[in-house]
């Protein structure tokens, strides 16, 4: 009878390690898949993966971040709250009195 081979699981370092050397084409699939004893098939994956995933890296990290409806009143009033808070500390130090 024939011995099966035990299923190997890799790390993620280890697959962006083949995925970004398949992407940098260095060398072909199938030299990187004999290098690192994967199947080619398995190295085209990640490499894809890689790809499709690239883009998500670089998405939301900057520019203006939309405001929704319904934070911009509650800003407004906090801010309010504040300056009413330092205007009435204001008045009590400098004992004006102030309609």
């Amino acid at each position: 009878m024939s011995e099966r081979k035990k299923r190997v699981s890799h790390t993620s370092d280890f697959k962006a390690k083949v995925g970004l050397e398949a992407i940098r084409s260095d060398k072909t699939i199938n030299e990187i898949a004999q290098l690192y004893e994967v199947h080619p098939v398995q190295v085209a994956q990640w490499k894809k993966a890689i790809l499709d995933q690239c883009k998500v890296i670089f998405e939301g990290k900057r520019g203006p971040k939309p405001i929704s409806e319904h934070s911009e009143p509650d800003q407004l009033y906090s801010q309010i709250g504040k300056l009413k808070v330092e205007l009435d500390w204001l008045k009590k130090k400098s004992g004006i009195s102030l309609p």
